[in-house]
């Protein structure tokens, strides 16, 4: 059966614990990742950077993980150049879980601190 955005549940389930397990790496060493490097690395799913499908699949993570109180996970994608943040989809996420978006450059480099400090100390390590 597909889901929402014409993926099998299954499959859209694998991309998505590929796509956190890639984040958690890259967040535990402090890092961010563009959405092109990100995609490049999902195999469970063929998405392309700008897909809408992305997105949704980087809004349920990180709604999961800001739930779990460990900050919005995909703070840490941006654009692979220009302004190197994350596109506005993010900061509409982050509004409906209740952040403050009023500056919205401070919004994300809380989520982006919040989320390096939670992984790259050792109780974020498995």
């Amino acid at each position: 059966m597909l889901n929402n955005y014409g993926f099998e549940g299954a499959q859209w389930d694998a991309a998505k614990e590929q796509a956190t397990s890639i984040l958690i790496d890259v967040a535990t060493r402090k890092g961010r990742i563009a959405y092109s490097e990100l995609v490049g690395k999902i195999s469970a799913l063929s998405l392309e950077p700008h897909d809408s499908r992305l997105f949704h699949l980087l809004g349920e993570i990180s709604s999961e993980e800001d739930e779990a109180g460990r900050g919005m996970l995909t703070a840490i994608v941006v654009h692979k150049s220009g302004d190197m943040q994350p596109g506005p989809g993010f900061f509409e996420l982050a509004k409906s879980l209740g952040k403050n978006t009023k500056d919205p450059l401070a919004c994300w480099i809380s989520e982006f601190n919040k989320v390096h400090d939670y992984w790259a100390n050792k109780h974020g390590r498995a």
